[in-house]
């Protein structure tokens, strides 16, 4: 497809105030968007974007509606969206890949119109069919046929009360009836009690339900997955045995009906057992595909990297509508000026300005990359296992990896957006903090993406293990080569700074573009590694247990080793993208100018294990580093609003008066300002607050 055609899907921006700094750029900023993003799923997008936005039901909403109002008004979204049948047919007949894919892309589309919408839809049709898929045989097929037509409405139901991250403990249980062939449900207290499900607090009929399974001679075969019936689908009333309601107010995505649900030995027949890793004959004997008891919660539990990458892909747009908003707005902002009755000149031009926002626009490229290629690689390695005859066991040899990457990379991201939206918030000064700005409602509908679906810290514990693991075994395992660095450990280790320099990769060399940072990551990797092992090691020579030594060594170890491989992934994946044939050489330098920014900005925040591990003594690594960031800051000044167009949707999408592509700063906040509803009318309650002082003399 020609340049042309293919960028012909992105619609232009509008001439108007920001064409000032746009007309600075050297580059096409729709090829610029084509390099971070796939051109079909573009188009997916802004296919989905342009049926929106003629549908009353998803306009922007102007003030903050009630709790209920909210719930209402996501569930009657959700069936909208069924009725309009975004992806066509034809979709559901292809290959897995690019079935997912393409579903993934509207749910992103989704997202960023209404992100409560997208998460009832990601959660109860995404997210339960692929655990359905994983979990289930043919004998499930109905009810997933139900819930991917929209049939019905669905919902997982894990966590409870008194137990999150660590699944294994979760008390609700399952026991096997031989004489009925029903499994009785039951929650022992409300400690156990399933808690924050999503769609289950007003609208779910069926639950996918985690519980620990029991047979009649009381022996425990650990976490089941089981299909529970919580409410009758035609009035949405409880069955007996369920008491089931909703959780409260919440701090944002209030359109999600989270709930809570408790049961009272309550039954279900036996085939609504999840099969595919073990199943219960009907006289009660428990049979498992697994010789490992202890593989089963794996294989179950790894279904949901499907969850976590939705999650990373809806952060990473998240961070790049905070970047966006914060670019606009600071090359329309006017303050001070070199003369100081002279004329004033825009805050983008301020360095310390574009040391607050512009890694943040770069992290929003890189992570765009990164995230994209992750998925890439989950669903090519999901598509092999479903096609070949032992394909759960090729699926089990990658997994690790696949999770462990996964599992860093989601803190990195999620936390990345939550940062920027902060930063973007204070960048734009007091007018930031309006609500139509939009910032809030970035910050408080994407706060939870930190603790849903693993709680940020507890996954980065699980990166570090396997990176611990590949350390220590023999030989390293890692087919996806994260962590192929590892087997050159002691070249690594023997290197530093000065050894970079007499060999010539310097930050900004050109013929080693991309390297300095790639180099300094697996000497930091390493390094912490060793440390990691070595900390262990000794805890363990006084005494300690492997569970408490492995807690101990958290700090300024494996936590930052769990970050540092999620950011050398990202800056890898993007080395990799831009070494394409397709990417246009006026692209070039504006693509190495963000991954500078990002990768100085990322080793700076590891400055201090550096200088620990005696990778760099003096002061010139610093220097270098930091000194980079800033003049990278400066060089990407006159491409940073371009940039923003390329990472922007649609002005109503992005729904911030302080950030719409007309650039008509001041006209669009006079509009919001004179139009918001009772703005010029005096208050219906005035009289309640005259002073009683003047109303004594009235």
């Amino acid at each position: 497809m020609p340049v042309q055609e293919e960028c012909s899907v992105i619609p232009d921006v509008p001439r108007g105030p920001l064409c000032a700094y746009r007309s600075k750029a050297q580059f096409n900023w729709k090829e610029f968007r084509l390099v971070l993003e796939d051109k079909e799923l573009v188009k997916i997008k802004y296919d989905i974007w342009r049926r929106l936005e003629s549908e009353p039901l998803f306009s922007p909403v102007t003030a903050t509606l009630s709790v209920d109002q909210q719930k209402e008004r996501a569930a009657r979204q959700v069936n909208r969206i069924a009725d309009l049948e975004l992806a066509p047919p034809e979709i559901y007949s292809k290959p897995y890949k690019y079935r997912v894919r393409y579903l993934m892309s509207i749910n992103e589309a989704l997202h960023a119109v209404c992100p409560s919408l997208s998460v009832k839809i990601a959660l109860g049709v995404g997210l339960f069919t692929n655990s359905l898929l994983a979990m289930g045989t043919e004998r499930h097929q109905d009810v997933y046929n139900k819930a991917w037509n929209r049939e019905i409405i669905t919902c997982l139901a894990i966590t409870e009360v008194s137990h999150g991250s660590n699944t294994k403990r979760c008390r609700t249980t399952a026991t096997y009836d031989p004489t009925t062939q029903e499994f009785i449900i039951h929650t022992p207290d409300f400690e156990a009690a399933k808690c924050w499900i999503g769609n289950l607090g007003k609208t779910a009929s069926i639950a996918l339900l985690f519980a620990i399974l029991y047979t009649a001679d009381g022996e425990n075969h650990g976490l089941q997955g089981f299909l529970v019936p919580i409410r009758d689908p035609k009035t949405l009333l409880p069955y007996p045995g369920v008491t089931v309601g909703d959780i409260g107010e919440k701090i944002g995505l209030n359109g999600i009906d989270n709930g809570f649900v408790m049961f009272n030995n309550y039954r279900i027949p036996r085939e609504n057992l999840l099969n595919r890793t073990g199943d219960v004959t009907p006289e009660g004997v428990y049979e498992s595909t697994f010789s490992e008891p202890g593989k089963i919660l794996g294989a179950v539990l790894e279904s949901f990297s499907a969850g976590r990458l939705g999650i990373m892909q809806e952060s990473s747009n998240t961070l790049s509508h905070a970047a966006v908003i914060a670019v606009r707005y600071a090359a329309l902002r006017k303050q001070f000026g070199t003369d100081r009755n002279g004329p004033e000149q825009s805050i983008i031009e301020y360095q310390l300005h574009q040391w607050r926002i512009f890694p943040y626009l770069a992290a929003a490229c890189v992570l765009k990359v990164s995230v994209f290629a992750m998925t890439e690689i989950y669903l090519e390695t999901v598509q092999k296992s479903q096609a070949e005859s032992n394909g759960f066991e090729l699926l089990t040899q990658i997994v690790s990896e696949i999770h462990a990457l996964v599992s860093s990379s989601k803190p990195l991201v999620t936390w990345t957006a939550r940062d920027a939206i902060q930063e973007s918030r204070e960048a734009c000064g007091g007018h930031g903090y309006l609500r139509a700005a939009n910032l809030g409602e970035l910050r408080n509908n994407h706060d939870p993406s930190c603790t849903y679906e693993g709680d940020n810290n507890v996954l980065g514990q699980q990166a570090s293990n396997w990176l611990i693991r590949q350390w220590k075994n023999a030989q390293v395992e890692s087919p996806v080569g994260t962590a192929s660095f590892i087997t050159r450990r002691n070249a690594i280790l023997n290197s530093d700074f000065e050894t970079l320099l007499r060999k010539g990769i310097h930050i900004e060399s050109s013929d080693c573009k991309f390297y300095f940072a790639l180099q300094c990551y697996e000497w930091l990797m390493c390094w912490l590694l060793k440390e990691s092992v070595a900390k262990m090691e000794e805890a363990s020579k006084v005494g300690l247990d492997t569970f408490t030594a492995r807690n101990n060594c958290q700090v300024y170890r494996a936590r930052d080793l769990s970050r540092a491989y999620a950011e050398y992934y990202a800056l890898e994946s993007f080395r990799s993208r831009c070494a394409r044939g397709d990417v246009k050489e006026q692209l070039r330098p504006v693509l190495f100018q963000v991954y500078l920014i990002y990768g100085m900005w990322c080793l700076d925040r590891h400055m201090t294990t550096f200088y620990a591990g005696s990778f760099a003594k003096g002061s010139q690594f610093a220097d270098e580093v930091r000194g980079t960031l800033l003049r990278m800051c400066g060089a990407l000044k006159d491409s940073a609003v371009v940039i923003a167009d390329a990472l922007a949707p649609p002005d109503w999408v992005l729904n911030s008066v302080i950030a719409k592509s007309d650039g008509r700063l001041y006209e669009n906040i006079q509009s919001v300002f004179m139009t918001n509803p009772g703005a010029l009318e005096r208050a219906s309650w005035w009289k309640d607050v005259i002073p009683s002082k003047l109303k004594s003399k009235l």
